[in-house]
């Protein structure tokens, strides 16, 4: 293969073709500035603008953690009864109005108000962005389109981190004031992104109403939620165990923690694409997720090497551990899509894409602690009891998501109907 088509096959991978693929990564891109902005630069505003104390800010981010694990699943099923764009739009505007108010926040009651209301109204935005892309394009097409989307996040994140950057140098009050207005504006952008989207054909109705938490009876389903948000623990293990045990257990420099984070960006942009491959359907989407798991495994198994080696060999371990996991995210992130796209029912996918976050949700609550516990304040040897649970997660996956897809949704109406953009 030459140079040339070595490039061409790099560009196809990372630019999405035009039409509804591109319009939604586009979208997807300009939102990342503004969420990747915050995510940088929050931690400094709380704390230097609104003069809250760390203590403050983590009960707050707690607290809202909580509205957003129990709100998933009925503000889900906002989408059902008033449709995906609609509530995207919506929760985009509302978006926008609370954080033009953070800067108002007078003291903790103000900042707590702000923190969950948010957590609340990107609870029903997160679910309805999947439901649109999942409903707008055929089902050969929506892992793929979910992957330019992740791709493109990670761009607009990086575009965010950088400003964020000049932000943090300049150190102002009115330079932090400055940074949420522009966020608050590039979601008012995002919103007309969304509004000039494709309309979508009223979705096929329900056989039966279902109450909105009714999808938690759904055994199969809640138990491959389950697994698959345990999976998205390597979240967890790249951004917060892995910087701890280098900072902790290896002689490497801390800018190694650094450059690890720039190559997950890079590698997610080029390569989340091409990994998606074969995860369109539910038992490809299992597979795939098995193989996430399988590498997660292996991770925990190379990672505290370092602890053992010395000088440019740490530095070496820890890039392939890392290397590793980015894998397993790229693979295991198309196996999520593949799930929540080939399994809920088209009358009730709201409810059903919801109740599939409960599993990661779980997974936020749980794994910082866990996962620290086991690998970093063992010492090390935590390490392979980790990597047995893992592996145990990825045998089971697939035949938990064969038991689902035996097994009748629920309200669901067959065969499902596929919803086409109308002009």
């Amino acid at each position: 293969m030459g140079a040339r088509e070595t490039i061409r096959i790099a560009v196809r991978n990372v630019v999405p073709p035009a039409g509804l693929t591109r319009a939604l990564a586009v979208q997807a891109m300009v939102y990342a500035v503004g969420s990747g902005l915050f995510h940088a630069g929050s931690a400094v505003f709380f704390t230097r603008a609104l003069g809250l104390s760390a203590a403050q800010v983590g009960l707050g981010l707690s607290i809202s953690a909580g509205v957003s694990l129990l709100g998933t699943v009925p503000l889900g099923g906002l989408t059902d009864r008033y449709g995906p764009q609609r509530v995207w739009m919506v929760g985009l505007v509302l978006q926008a109005a609370l954080f033009a108010s953070y800067p108002f926040v007078g003291g903790f009651a103000g900042f707590l108000a702000v923190v969950v209301a948010l957590a609340a109204v990107e609870a029903a935005t997160g679910v309805a962005v999947q439901v649109y892309s999942i409903n707008a394009l055929p089902p050969a097409e929506r892992v793929t389109a979910m992957a330019y989307q992740r791709s493109s996040l990670n761009v607009g994140f990086g575009l965010g981190a950088v400003i964020s950057g000049l932000v943090l140098a300049v150190d102002t009050d009115a330079g932090y004031r400055g940074m949420i207005w522009f966020i608050a504006t590039v979601f008012l952008v995002t919103a007309l992104f969304v509004r000039r989207l494709p309309r979508l054909a009223q979705a096929t109705r329900a056989a039966e109403p279902m109450s909105r938490l009714a999808v938690l009876r759904d055994r199969p389903f809640m138990a491959v939620s389950l697994l698959s948000g345990l999976l998205t623990a390597h979240q967890t293990l790249y951004l917060t165990v892995m910087p701890l045990w280098i900072l902790t257990h290896t002689d490497a420099p801390k800018t190694v923690i650094a450059a690890l984070v720039l190559l997950n960006t890079v590698l997610i942009v080029l390569l989340q694409v091409r990994a998606s491959r074969g995860a369109d359907t539910a038992l490809g989407a299992a597979r795939a997720s098995r193989r996430g798991a399988l590498l997660i495994s292996l991770f925990c198994l190379v990672l505290p090497i370092s602890g053992a080696t010395r000088g440019v060999l740490t530095v070496v371990v820890l890039v392939a551990a890392a290397t590793l996991l980015i894998v397993a995210e790229l693979i295991e992130s198309a196996g999520t899509w593949g799930l929540t796209a080939a399994l809920p029912p088209a009358a009730q996918r709201g409810a059903y894409v919801g109740a599939f976050r409960l599993g990661s949700q779980v997974q936020y609550l749980i794994a910082p602690a866990g996962l620290t516990a086991l690998g970093v304040t063992t010492g090390g040897w935590g390490w392979y009891p980790a990597a047995a649970i893992f592996t145990l997660v990825g045998l089971a996956i697939v035949p938990t998501v064969a038991w689902a897809v035996r097994t009748p949704r629920l309200g669901a109406v067959a065969p499902e109907q596929v919803v086409t953009p109308v002009p």
